[in-house]
């Protein structure tokens, strides 16, 4: 009698928490919409109000409705440089990911290989990549391959870096229950090291899915489009080459839009896989 009666507290207390804990989640989320959307709606109302009080004309500085417009009527033509560009950017993300996981693993497994390896991930970084993109189109020639791997080595960095500090960043303690248990290093390395790296795994690729966007249209900037259809970085050149500013701009802002397509797809993931155990992606209080 006495464990019933002290249980039953327990049930009806946990029920207002979850309501109000759900709520917070609720409003949470409608705040990550609603603000940065009231921002937007700003700085588009200002940016109209300021080309329209100061008459600067539109091959100069377009305001929102000439780009809106810009994108409505080019629609048709722009839509296939934004496929192109999309599969060059998603696929050159694909690449980056898998090497730079595989190469994570690697260093973290082996640390010769950090130590030799680790280094010349940095200096490919480094390295101006308008500058490699040329030797690139001497090597596989001029398209959509030459570009896939430019925008491959603009992300593959983050995805290594975050995921190789993340795998280092497991807590000792446990580590050294594992060993005192036996487990090998392969047990070690995906059921303790990888879960506990998923985090810094995520923000990797986060970074990654716009860079490669960024990688695709530099290496469309570079490497030109090989006698086949152009990206929206051969679309930008023409336009701006024509003096035609509110397709340029449409252009930018259909590239941003093919980064962020995937950069919310790689949210959404990291969501699944976190919001049940990690802070970063459960609701604010």
């Amino acid at each position: 009698m006495s464990s019933s009666t002290l249980s039953a507290p327990e049930t009806v207390a946990t029920e207002p928490e979850t309501a109000a804990r759900k709520h917070s989640g609720d409003t949470s989320t409608a705040r990550r919409i609603v603000i940065p959307v009231a921002f937007a709606a700003i700085a588009l109302a200002l940016w109209q109000i300021g080309v329209t009080i100061t008459g600067v004309p539109p091959y100069l500085v377009p305001g929102p409705l000439d780009v809106l417009n810009a994108l409505i009527e080019s629609a048709p033509v722009l839509l296939e440089p934004t496929l192109v560009t999309a599969y060059e950017a998603y696929a050159g993300f694909a690449i980056a990911a898998v090497s730079g996981f595989g190469a994570a693993l690697v260093m973290a497994r082996f640390k010769t290989m950090e130590l030799g390896f680790y280094p010349y991930l940095v200096i490919l970084q480094t390295v101006p990549i308008i500058a490699v993109a040329p030797i690139l189109v001497v090597w596989f020639g001029a398209g959509a391959a030459t570009n896939m791997l430019v925008a491959a080595m603009i992300a593959v960095f983050p995805v290594a870096a975050n995921t190789l500090q993340g795998l280092k960043s497991t807590d000792r303690n446990l580590l050294q229950l594992y060993r005192m248990a036996g487990a090998p290093p392969r047990v070690q390395l995906f059921s303790l090291r990888v879960p506990g790296a998923l985090p810094q795994i995520m923000t990797g690729l986060k970074i990654a899915a716009s860079s490669a966007a960024i990688g695709a249209i530099v290496g469309e900037f570079a490497a030109g489009v090989g006698g086949g259809a152009g990206g929206l970085g051969y679309a930008i050149t023409r336009f701006a080459n024509q003096l035609r500013t509110p397709e340029l701009f449409a252009s930018v802002v259909l590239a941003s839009v093919v980064a962020l397509v995937l950069f919310g797809v790689i949210s959404f993931i990291e969501w699944l896989v976190l919001h049940r155990w990690h802070e970063s992606a459960t609701p604010e209080d």
